[in-house]
């Protein structure tokens, strides 16, 4: 964090900023209200909330890139005592991109997929004419070796789709130091990163703060990561600011049940022991003789690289067992080999080398007809991204029947029945039948797609990711969900995740994968208490908040 004496310089300012938003036909919709901040040099101040609360627009309010049907209607903002409400759009691009940087959440829509990253990290150069293209390339190659990517100077003329998301992440963080900003707006820099990977990002916007006086205003929705980063915390609800102070101020009194319940939420306090202990409450009501629901032996698998070298190893020689009833937490960074691991489970992925049994019952990837509808009935998949995986041009009622028709599952009123019932059990209103994914929240859409995985009442559920996209407090609903499903339906899960701290709360046993080998295996409190390797030790000391690891068992 930062040194005292750069508390009181105030590089950016936002006094009374309210924000309205029309639609045809509709009234002006107030997003933000009267909302006053203050950003000094030398400092990290995170504003926190959830999906609609606002805090995504008080950064496009700073950087002038609101929506066209969107307008400041009241305060004012001030950068390093000049006021930028009511800049022209030419005025206002001279200080976007050169004084102020801006790093997106989302990498995907951030990047142009048609241009070379290298080119893209050095637009606010070129933009700004501050450098020629040698010297373009040369702070731009430098800046991906200082941003954790490997071998920069090869990046630099790949594209997007070749790199993965935490890769195209880190590319964007370049191109917003690119120009050495005096301020940068950091809009869920890591939600998309691994916790090793954000780690290195926290770090190196920790350091520039300290080495070169950057004021960053972050945002949010995990309290933990701003309690672990954060000179100060705004959190904001509705458009305001409920609760301001002192980080240490904030986290100790919240003094504001909202704020209180995203402290609950986040990551902070967070210990995997105590979180694995908690579990084995319900892994010991499991028989201990239950029988195996998943069996890999030896799996493997390689695809081709594409460019005449030699072919990448995804997963190599993993083995392990799933008893009924239980949940296998899958961990790993991005490129681990986790994804490709659950589709072979699946049946959606051949493996090169090795088998998979369901019930005892082989996977043959080969096979069509009754045996592998069978198969597709006992596995079903709750993927990370509800917008991705569900037809938005279905309703709720469509998506659900989809499975069931396609197991032939029933007569139509028994089908209806079945949908009710669902909707029930994951805890959605019946209202919601005939509306479409785009009408619902992203907790709602998930809960849709855990749904639609139960129509054909699968014995094993596999789930990639099914809670990175989500804030906070709707993650908590949503592994809350899946934990009394889990009971009440004697379900098996197979938990994939990046984030140790989500593995540690809902898995029985813990496999960690690394560059697509099971680094270890075991019982969750056995990996979380005694990591054997250092490997797995690092990935426990990158939770924000975590407890070292190994340091014995809770109080």
């Amino acid at each position: 964090m930062s040194s005292p004496d750069r508390e009181h310089t105030p590089l950016l300012r936002l006094r009374d900023v309210s924000v309205e938003f029309t639609l045809p036909g509709r009234a002006a919709t107030p997003v933000l209200d009267r909302v006053g901040l203050d950003v000094p040099a030398g400092t990290i101040r995170a504003v926190v909330g959830e999906s609609g609360s606002g805090k995504s627009t008080l950064g496009r309010v700073v950087t002038g890139t609101l929506a066209e049907n969107g307008r400041v209607t009241g305060g004012e903002v001030v950068l390093g005592g000049r006021t930028l409400t009511g800049l022209s759009e030419r005025r206002y691009r001279a200080v976007r991109g050169k004084e102020i940087g801006y790093i997106p959440q989302d990498a995907l829509l951030g990047l142009n997929p048609l241009l070379p990253v290298g080119l893209q990290a050095a637009e606010p150069l070129r933009a700004h004419g501050l450098a020629s293209r040698a010297e373009r390339r040369e702070r731009v190659v430098d800046l991906f070796a200082k941003v954790g990517l490997r071998d920069p100077a090869r990046l630099y003329g790949r594209y997007p789709h070749e790199l993965s998301g935490g890769m195209c992440q880190r590319v964007l963080i370049a191109a917003a130091m690119s120009t050495r900003p005096r301020l940068l707006i950091a809009d869920e820099p890591t939600t998309a990163l691994d916790v090793t990977v954000q780690k290195t990002i926290l770090d190196l916007l920790s350091g520039l703060v300290e080495t070169e006086g950057l004021g960053i205003l972050l945002i949010t929705h995990d309290l933990g990561v701003a309690a672990e980063r954060a000179d100060g915390i705004a959190v904001v609800k509705d458009g305001r600011i409920v609760r301001e102070g002192r980080t240490d101020e904030v986290v100790a009194a919240p003094d504001d049940p909202y704020t209180e319940r995203l402290l609950r939420s986040s990551s902070i306090g967070f210990s995997g022991r105590r979180a694995a202990s908690a579990r084995l409450e319900y892994f010991g009501t499991v028989p201990a003789d239950a029988p195996v629901t998943v069996e890999a032996e030896g799996v493997g698998k390689t695809f081709a690289s594409g460019r005449g070298t030699d072919p990448v190893t995804a997963v190599s020689d993993a083995s392990f067992r799933v008893r009924g009833g239980t949940t296998l937490g899958i961990v790993g960074e991005s490129g681990s080999g986790k994804t490709t691991l659950v589709r072979v489970l699946a049946g959606l992925t051949p493996p090169d080398t090795g088998s998979v049994r369901i019930d005892g019952d082989p996977v043959v990837h080969h096979r069509r007809g009754a045996g592998q509808a069978g198969l597709y009935r006992k596995v079903q998949m709750v993927y990370q991204d509800p917008y991705a995986s569900l037809n938005p041009r279905s309703t709720v009622r469509a998506i659900l029947d989809e499975p069931l028709r396609g197991h032939k599952y029933g007569t139509a009123p028994e089908r209806a029945r079945r949908i009710t019932e669902l909707l029930e059990v994951t805890g959605l209103p019946a209202s919601l039948a005939d509306r479409y994914t785009a009408e619902l929240s992203g907790g709602q859409r998930q809960r849709v797609a855990i749904a639609r995985a139960l129509a054909p009442r699968p014995d094993v559920v596999i789930l990639d990711e099914p809670v990175s996209a989500l804030d906070v407090t709707v993650r908590r609903q949503i592994l809350d969900l899946l934990d009394t499903l889990q009971r009440e339906l004697a379900l098996t899960y197979v938990f994939v995740s990046h984030d140790l701290g989500v593995i540690a709360e809902v898995s029985d046993e813990i496999v960690v994968l690394r560059h697509g080998r099971i680094v270890e295996c075991g019982a969750a409190l056995g990996v979380l208490t005694e990591p054997r390797t250092d490997y797995v030790k690092r990935l426990l000391a990158s939770i924000p908040g975590a407890a070292p690891a190994g340091a014995g068992p809770p109080s």
